[in-house]
């Protein structure tokens, strides 16, 4: 047998066909079985990259958070504090003043300079009403209240569209401003906007929709559905550099399949995942000259949680507003994945409003019939509106949103940000993820490709480039010929503790793995790259023995 010189695994072929039908994310819990067996076989600690959740945290945004709580039952326990443990609700009037004397007397406490900030921001920046401001914060933060409007909190709303602006648009103000729907992070802004999208008619089951990819699993998964069942048109990240290497960007040929007016819907994925870089400013530019001249009503869904890793990040919603629906998380750069917040931002001029508007005389009647228990003027009333409705079934929009505190949370960690004027916190992070790059890199017997559009919260290693590159056409046949794309992965597993996800589930090349830079110790990832060349060697020692 070909193979009888690499050591065996507890994992036949068979099975690991079966298993890469999988989701990655699926997958990984069989990865981790394996590599916790190793670990205690052997007393090593498991390396799980396989998961993005960052192992960082803003540290400014919750100290103001749990301080600002401190201001809320202060105020509530001004109107009422009975014995049993029962207090009022905060009261508005003269409530500035009241929250300047706390400010006041409270100066070491921790995030206190954040609190001060974000007041006068709002303040200056905004002209907001003293008294108005403040009592949304002291009600927010208690969560005393449904959230009124049910969309966003109005001034909340108003500085997370300033940060929003700032890192999605490289601090250029849109011609139009957006308005934001806070959600349950990126996740709940996926099932909203394809929900609605659908009831809406504006994409139909059956209908084309293109994705960028490699890209997250569930904007594969989900076009899938009985309920969908898209015909998915693939945008290929497949341009290469001369020196044959990935740049994971998008050749002219592929973006030209957008011409097309029966693709109804593009999703994007940027920075992507898992490669982790972002569509270069002349694909953008492409991307708007053929919406304009050729698809005019594509909606494009544009996923741009890791665009804060980039420096200069300018979105999709910043070149083609009108077009797009922006889904932003703060998980990844906050380090608050459990909290899940997240936005949907649309600008007030946009395609979704006027194609609604002339959608065929039945629809729009069975749109009437949907939303009029909740306005006069079903026809008047906006998409994003329909958005927030749609989230709650409609019948429940007067519930809708998300809680105030978390709400709450946002704002700080939007009003860090801004009043960041250095980026001495966006530098960190990007600092950290790339030194975790290149010491992952330095480690496996391919040089890394620098690039100014990657994130580096990801990336992604082509295993059959490496092979050929490497150790030539001879070897690299015989690896692919002899084994599964994903056997790589199994045997990282039960050999090393180490847990990487497959590239081929995020439709990238089968033979690639996604590494996570973000979740794990910097002095693991090393570890991780002597780990895949370890596994790499076995392979080249079993085909030279052969």
């Amino acid at each position: 047998m070909a193979t009888s010189t690499l050591s065996k695994i507890k994992t036949t072929r068979r099975q690991e066909r079966k298993l890469e039908q999988l989701s990655p994310f699926e997958l990984k819990n069989t990865l981790i079985s394996l590599a916790q067996d190793e670990s205690k076989k052997n007393s090593s600690l498991m390396l799980n990259a396989g998961r993005g959740n960052p192992n960082w945290i803003a540290t400014t945004p919750r100290e103001a958070f749990f301080t600002l709580g401190l201001f809320g039952l202060q105020e509530c326990r001004r109107i009422a504090d009975l014995a049993g443990g029962l207090a009022g609700i905060p009261e508005k009037k003269g409530i500035a003043r009241r929250f300047e004397k706390f400010l006041t007397s409270h100066k070491k406490a921790p995030g206190i300079d954040l609190l001060k900030g974000l007041y006068k921001y709002g303040l200056k920046q905004h002209k907001f009403n003293a008294d108005d401001w403040v009592h949304e914060l002291a009600e927010s933060i208690i969560g005393d209240q449904y959230p009124v409007p049910d969309r966003m909190l109005t001034h909340m709303e108003a500085v997370v569209r300033d940060y929003i602006v700032q890192e999605m648009c490289d601090r250029t103000e849109p011609k139009n401003p957006f308005k934001l729907f806070a959600v349950e992070g990126g996740t709940a802004a996926m099932c909203y906007v394809f929900d609605s999208l659908q009831q809406n008619f504006l994409v139909k089951k059956g209908d084309s929709i293109a994705l960028m990819v490699p890209t997250f699993t569930p904007y594969i998964e989900i076009p899938k559905l009985d309920r969908f069942e898209f015909n998915v048109v693939n945008i290929a990240a497949r341009s290469m550099n001369k020196d044959g290497r990935h740049t994971w960007q998008y050749p002219d040929e592929e973006l030209e399949k957008l011409k097309d007016p029966a693709v109804k819907v593009l999703f994007v994925v940027n920075p992507s995942n898992p490669p982790s870089v972002a569509i270069h400013p002349g694909s953008l530019n492409k991307i708007v000259k053929i919406i304009k001249q050729h698809n005019p009503n594509l909606i494009v869904v544009t996923d741009d949680v890791y665009g804060t890793f980039v420096p200069g990040f300018r979105s999709l919603m910043a070149v083609i507003p009108e077009n797009t629906i922006c889904v932003y998380s703060f998980s990844k750069y906050f380090g608050c994945t459990g909290w899940r917040l997240g936005v949907i931002a649309v600008s007030d001029r946009n395609i979704f409003d006027k194609n609604i508007a002339q959608l065929p005389d039945h629809e729009k009647a069975r749109l009437t019939i949907r939303y009029s228990s909740i306005t006069l003027e079903p026809e008047k009333l906006s998409f994003i509106d329909r958005l927030v409705a749609d989230s709650r079934d409609v019948a429940l929009n007067h519930t809708a949103g998300l809680s105030l505190p978390q709400q709450t949370q946002m704002l700080l960690f939007a009003g860090f940000a801004l009043l960041d004027k250095r980026d001495k916190y966006k530098k960190l992070t990007q600092d950290l993820v790339r030194k975790r790059l290149q010491l992952l890199w330095k480690e496996l017997e391919i040089p890394l490709v620098t690039d100014p559009m990657s994130a580096g919260y990801y990336t992604e290693i082509d295993i059959r480039i490496w092979a050929t590159k490497v150790y030539g056409d001879a070897f690299t046949k015989w690896l692919t010929s002899h084994f599964e794309p994903v056997d790589i992965l199994f045997r990282l597993a039960e050999k090393t503790g180490v847990v990487l996800l497959n590239g081929g589930g995020f439709d990238g090349p089968e033979w690639s793995v996604r590494v996570s830079l973000a979740n794990l110790d910097t002095t693991d990832y090393p570890r991780i790259g002597k780990a895949i060349t370890q596994i790499m060697r076995e392979y080249v020692n079993a085909w030279k023995g052969n």
